[in-house]
């Protein structure tokens, strides 16, 4: 029996997927079998992917993380993209025993005091619900650009996911944001109109404000922290092992 080796086989797919434009590498990777499975956050990359498997009708299922603490224009823009596109978009909410636990230990809004607090903070809300919609998949899909934060300049289009046990596809990696809003335009894409008032990221309102002039793309998510690096944990790989220590 051969062995597949599954970082090889990621490289392999990166490689594959390089030479295709987006509609060809969503319709790829939806023919490789087994559950596929994409994460939206709604933001306007996401909405970009969402369209595609939308208008080609491809197996794939679309998911959300119901953080509870969204915006509303992103709840919105949920049940409209679902029609637009006739589909559904699943929705994975926090476990209310986890918010609580949260709560008593940190306090609701504990996530400004310490990174400690804001990291447990994105394990509940996030990382756990994230946990649930992968359940099973073998193929994760994502809206990550190299362009979006220096964090990300070296998104590859598919990685080996070795804590969650999957491919990882990044068919938006070398988008840039003009490319992105051109597609917008000439596809008629509903979006977030937080995007109008300088939210190019949006995640949780809470955590995320509208960017000053010269700021990178997620400079508005999670701004009292210091580091210029701060993710959640849904795509770095070390904060999602140190907050699972923390649950």
């Amino acid at each position: 029996m051969t062995v597949i080796n599954p970082i090889e086989e990621a490289e392999a797919l990166a490689d594959k997927l390089s030479g295709l434009d987006l509609a060809g590498r969503l319709s790829f990777v939806a023919g490789l079998g087994g559950r596929v499975v994409f994460t939206t956050s709604l933001g306007i990359e996401d909405q970009v992917i969402t369209a595609e498997i939308g208008t080609h009708r491809l197996p794939i299922d679309v998911v959300t993380l119901q953080t509870g603490r969204l915006f509303k224009e992103t709840l919105d823009l949920i049940g409209e993209t679902e029609t637009q596109y006739d589909i559904h978009i699943t929705r994975y909410e926090p476990e209310q025993a986890d918010i609580d636990a949260y709560a008593a230990r940190y306090g609701m809004n504990g996530f400004y005091e310490s990174v400690e607090a804001r990291h447990a903070c994105c394990g509940v809300r996030k990382l756990k619900p994230l946990s649930r919609a992968l359940a099973g998949a073998t193929i994760w899909i994502t809206g990550l650009r190299r362009g979006q934060s220096a964090n990300r300049a070296e998104t590859p289009f598919a990685e080996y996911d070795a804590e969650r046990h999957l491919l990882k596809v990044n068919p938006l990696a070398d988008w840039d944001i003009d490319k992105i809003k051109a597609f917008v335009a000439d596809n008629g894409v509903p979006i977030n109109p937080l995007h109008a008032r300088g939210y190019p990221s949006i995640g949780c309102e809470p955590c995320t404000r509208a960017i000053k002039s010269g700021e990178s793309e997620r400079a508005g998510r999670w701004w009292w922290e210091q580091d210029e690096k701060r993710e959640c944990g849904l795509h770095v790989a070390e904060e999602a092992a140190a907050i699972a220590v923390q649950q």
